[in-house]
This record gives structure tokens, sequence and C-alpha cells, in this order.
């Protein structure tokens, strides 16, 4: 596990994490959300020992990061600001941190085969695309073959082949039993991967909760309804203590009533539906909202 306790860091007279204390389990892919500034990429550096925190401490497998003496085969880590040697070619670059890590030769290929470089494995780092480079980044991250993945930000940069390719290697890593934490921006592709989700802002914590519990707590669910008497039926509804909002293409969203009450209050009134469907709001949707409602100040 990655056991976060009390983790803070000050930068002069700013904080820029305060006070974190969440843990990452095995067996799941676990989202690490949190707006531009709330202080993810410093937490994670504070995890793998580049950034010395000013308290408390964020231990992997029960270990600081500088007591691994073989990290990559205890944590496998991408961040943004990874920069191997551009003269150097993949392989090259792979069969040095196989050898530090004391990993076997053969992983080399296999790693590059799983990330799809097998074909660039002796081009120079130097030629590659911001999308290839993400890729021997995960290469990188997988070769020690570690039960723990540290990710920031992995889809910068990929096609849409390497985000499929990427959620698929997510999802088979936890299904083994290992431990995932993935940070992205991309809420819509984090929806489809993350089974569970901590969210920060301004370095404190606002929530951590599996995925579906999340939705069900701070996301919105409406009804979507459409008749040929929407001003009649927006009467109806709105009497009965709806807020309803017409849509472009002529139909109502309905907040505070459920679809089985909006279908008896339409068949009293004589009004024929012809579209009735619950709907839930998207995972950015219920994230901005909840940044917005907390301001960073108190867990929910």
């Amino acid at each position: 596990m990655i056991d976060v306790s009390n983790l803070t860091k000050r930068y002069g007279p700013s904080t820029v994490v305060d006070g974190l204390t969440f843990t990452v389990r095995p067996g799941a892919v676990t989202g690490f959300l949190g707006p531009n500034g709330a202080g993810k990429s410093t937490t994670m550096r504070m995890m793998l020992g580049l950034t010395r925190p000013d308290e408390g401490s964020a231990r992997i497998g029960g270990h600081a990061y500088h007591e691994l003496r073989y990290p990559a085969r205890h944590v496998g880590a991408l961040l943004e600001t990874s920069a191997p040697h551009r003269t150097l070619t993949a392989f090259d670059h792979l069969r040095w941190l196989a050898r530090s890590n004391r990993i076997p030769r053969q992983r080399i290929g296999e790693v590059l085969d799983t990330v799809g470089l097998a074909d660039a494995a002796k081009r120079r780092i130097g030629t590659f695309s911001l999308g290839m480079g993400q890729r021997l980044g995960l290469a990188a991250a997988l070769l020690g073959d570690p039960p723990v993945l540290v990710l920031d930000e992995p889809v910068n940069g990929l096609d849409a082949e390497g985000i499929r390719r990427l959620r698929e290697l997510l999802r088979a890593q936890a299904a083994e039993g290992r431990t995932v934490l993935v940070s992205s921006h991309l809420m819509t592709e984090m929806s489809m991967v993350a089974d569970h989700l901590i969210v920060i802002d301004r370095g404190r914590l606002l929530a951590d909760t599996g995925m579906a519990d999340f939705m069900e707590r701070h996301g919105r669910s409406y009804v979507r309804v459409r008749t040929t008497e929407p001003v009649l039926l927006r009467r109806e509804l709105e009497r009965a203590g709806a807020s309803v909002a017409p849509t472009r293409d002529g139909g109502l969203e309905v907040d505070g009533l459920p679809a089985g009450e909006i279908s008896r209050l339409a068949a009293a009134s004589g009004l024929a539906l012809d579209e009735l469907s619950t709907h839930q709001g998207s995972l950015e949707d219920t994230f901005l909202g909840l940044v917005a409602r907390t301001g960073g100040q108190t867990r929910v």
C-alpha cells in the first residue's frame, strides 16, 4: 500500500500540500484528482523521495522510498518531469535502468512490446514524438514488474490507440493485485478506468471514496423528458416542486422529482411522453462542483 500521513510542504509563505492523509490500496485503480496547482505533483514527488516534506511521511509497502535498495522493483513511477537522455536509444535507456536495479535483460523487450515500442527499440530518444516518449516512460515504470505504480498524467501525448492500451494496462495491473495511483486532468478517461478517487484542492483532502459513492454523493442526477406540450408539462412539474430547464432540442431537464413521479404527473394531466430517462452528471461536472462548493477548505 501507499500510506500518506499528515504530508505537508511549504514554499515560503505558501503551503502547497497541507496535512494530507490517505491510503492507496492494492487491487484497484485509484484516481488522484485536483485542479491545477492543487498539489498533486508535489505529493507524488514526496512519495518518490524527490521532494522533502516539511511534515508528515509517505511510505510505500511500509518503507520510505529512499530505503528501497532496488526501487524500480518496488515502485514504477512516471512523472511529467521525467527526461531520459535524448542521445540514448530506447533499449539502452531501459538497459541502464535494468542493470542498476538488477532486473533481467529480457524484461526490456517485454515492456517495449507491452507499450507498443518494440519497433523503435534502437531509435534515439531525441527523435521520439511526445507520445512515444510517454510510452517509453511507461515502459520504464513497468520494467521491474513492481507491485506499485505511481503515474502522473500518463495519458499526455498518447493517441487514441495509446490511451486504449494504457486503460487496458492499468486495469490488468490492478486485477493482478497491484497498487495503482494515477493523476489525470482528463475526467472522461478517469471515469472509465478508476475504481477509487482521492480528490484534493489547495493541498487539502476533499474526498477519499469509491467512484460509485463519489458520483452518488456529489453528482447531479436528473430526468430528461420530452412531450408535445412542454410548456404545460413544465408548469405542472414546477407546481410539484421540481426545478425544470429546457434543452436545445425541445426537451426538459428535471431536478427534484424521480422519473416515476414525473410519469404519474404527466398521466394525470393527460400528457403523452415521448421520452423519459434518468441521467447522471459527468465526473468532470461532479468534480468541478465539489471543488467550487468546498473551496478546498473541508473534507466531504
